[in-house]
């Protein structure tokens, strides 16, 4: 893995605010709605205790024979208060759900197309359980943050307004009390809210390095195993779990202390409001309906303050979220296709290297001024020692990555000018790492090419020597291949791989150290449907067995990324050159 993000150091929470409010923007009228209602819902019960204390107003002024029909009235519009409020409240919470799913869903949507635009270099650089957990993780905290925080925010400011309102008609000297808490009680808030955003920002950074871990050690259980490596594993796991756990407990323990802080100021005054309301009561400058209500609202008052001081490590939790989905979502994309694009027709399979050159770090060339021109129909090796350049060059072939000078031409068209698709649209891939998906054998044959019939998959089956292991299976091409396709062996999954590149019948092959992880009686079953496969294309194989291309065309023999010999497997033996010791490294003869 090349170096990771440094999540150490200062995020920019402007930008990840900014690329939040944007990406909400398709949603801005529903979510404007849900305002509308939740401030709809706490003003129906703003007025639920002002309506008590003239109950409670009406009992003492009409006593010892109370009104029952003044009182049952307003009982009635208490009730029916209630019921709207509830009523808006769920409605507002029904669209808001709505929202947070449809959201998730176009976020998740936008994370897989962006990591289809992302250049192969992004991958070799970051770890893919950290992108994961942008992509699940991140999303969820985001996407929850925001539904919960619209309507507790928008419930808390329409009550905190009205409220203050009411309670000055009520009484200001009152008010005032109150009103003298909510400075203090937001000064504390932001203080312990600097704290928390911190450690958060490490909890889902952390949190991402773990699903790494976790993913490396499941994929590779077995090496893990056979090394005996456990207790190193799992001593890395404790290491990265411990600092999690550190991250979380402190993000939690900073983001907890707004709640209780908060509560210690608010209960102060609302010791002080009833002690000089009940002076006030005694006086008679208030009724005691009127303190009633007004003790009602203290406590309302005090609860959207307690609700936003608790609110604090959700916005701190969103924005660390917000940080790290936004900064995948703007990473640098590949380049885009040259339009108009060039196209080829007919492809014939004549490709040639023009001076080449290449180096992934910008620093250490990898390939040096390569050049070569392929025959259409030529079978060509590329072969050389660990590092030499190999895979490289079929990475530049595929506009896996593209060359830091010369260029590369198919039947005479610079691949440069032509859409990355149609550029990969001309090759079949077998790769030494094989890959099959969960799903059935048929499915799985048919990838490259959706539309191929069962007959056209029976018969590349044929060719390429696994006939009969699918026959074997116990559904045959109807088997399920588990998701690690761990009931067939390699050797059956690579001729499983090359059948599917014969399903797919594209004009040129690439085979990169197709037999690599095979034994030699598999080896030369492969050798045999490999014949078939590239029999009439334009090929390029990859490999370390010497003995798997004496038969091919033409033998690149590269050494520090330049090509040292070239020829076919007799001329280079004849030549006792640099493929020749490497030939005979292997095949040793007394």
């Amino acid at each position: 893995m090349g170096p990771q993000n440094s999540y150490g150091k200062a995020k920019n929470k402007k930008f990840a605010w900014k690329e939040f409010r944007r990406s909400i923007k398709p949603y801005a009228w529903p979510i404007v709605l849900s305002i509308l209602l939740a401030v709809g819902s706490a003003m129906s019960g703003l007025f639920i205790p002002k309506l008590l204390g003239d109950m409670t107003n009406v009992a003492v002024e009409t006593y010892p024979e109370i009104d029952w029909g003044i009182i049952s009235s307003k009982a009635i519009t208490v009730i029916i208060l209630f019921c709207v409020a509830a009523a808006l409240n769920y409605a507002q919470g029904f669209i808001l759900a709505i929202v947070s799913a449809n959201y998730t869903k176009d976020l998740r949507t936008k994370v897989l197309e962006k990591i289809g635009h992302l250049p192969i270099a992004y991958f070799d650089k970051h770890k893919y359980g950290d992108t994961l957990s942008r992509m699940m993780n991140d999303i969820d905290v985001l996407t929850t943050s925001m539904s919960q925080e619209i309507a507790d925010i928008s419930l808390s400011i329409t009550t905190l307004i009205g409220v203050m309102v009411l309670m000055l008609t009520i009484s200001v000297p009152l008010s005032l009390i109150s009103f003298v808490v909510v400075p203090i009680s937001v000064l504390v808030v932001g203080k312990i809210a600097g704290f928390a955003q911190k450690y958060f920002r490490e909890q889902q950074a952390t949190l991402g390095i773990l699903n790494s871990k976790i993913e490396e050690d499941y994929a590779g259980h077995i090496i893990i195993k056979s090394n005996s490596y456990e207790g190193a594993a799992l001593e890395s796991f404790a290491e990265t779990n411990q600092k999690l756990t550190r991250a979380a407990t402190l993000a939690q323990v900073f983001s907890s202390l707004s709640f209780p802080m908060t509560h210690i100021f608010t209960n102060l005054g609302y010791i002080a409001i009833c002690v000089l309301g009940g002076m006030f009561v005694i006086e008679g400058n208030i009724s005691i309906g009127s303190i009633q209500a007004f003790i009602q609202y203290v406590s309302r008052f005090n609860r959207p303050i307690t609700e936003v001081a608790s609110t604090v490590s959700t916005v701190q939790a969103l924005l660390a979220a917000s940080e790290r989905i936004f900064e995948f979502l703007t990473e640098p994309e590949e380049e885009p296709d040259p339009e108009p694009a060039l196209m080829i027709q007919r492809v014939k399979g004549e490709v040639e290297f023009h001076d080449v050159c290449f180096s992934y770090d910008g620093k250490t060339p990898i390939i040096r001024n390569f050049s070569v021109k392929v025959a259409p129909g030529t079978n060509v090796a590329i072969v050389g020692p660990t590092g030499a350049g190999k895979t490289t060059i079929i990475n530049l072939l595929m506009r896996f990555y593209e060359p830091d000078s010369g260029y590369i031409t198919v039947d005479g068209v610079p691949i440069r000018e032509m859409k990355r698709s149609d550029v990969r649209g001309m090759f079949g891939m077998v790769l030494q790492d094989t890959w099959l998906f969960s799903g059935t054998v048929e499915e799985n044959l048919k990838y490259g090419r959706p539309d191929a019939t069962l007959a056209e998959i029976k018969r590349a089956a044929e060719t390429s020597n696994v006939e009969h292991v699918v026959e074997a299976l116990p559904k045959g091409y109807k088997t399920e291949i588990s998701e690690d396709s761990d009931n067939i062996s390699a050797g059956e999954k690579q001729l499983l791989t090359i059948a599917r590149a014969m399903v797919a019948n594209p004009p040129m092959m690439i085979l990169d150290e197709a037999t690599s992880n095979v034994d030699t009686r598999t080896e030369h079953l492969i050798q045999d449907s490999l014949e078939n496969l590239t029999e009439g294309r334009t090929s390029f194989a990859i490999a370390h067995r010497l003995s798997t291309i004496r038969n091919a065309d033409l033998i690149l023999v590269m050494k520090d990324g330049k090509i040292v010999e070239q020829g076919n497997h007799r001329k280079l033996l004849a030549a006792g050159g640099f493929y020749a010791e490497l030939y005979n490294s292997q095949f040793a003869e007394n």
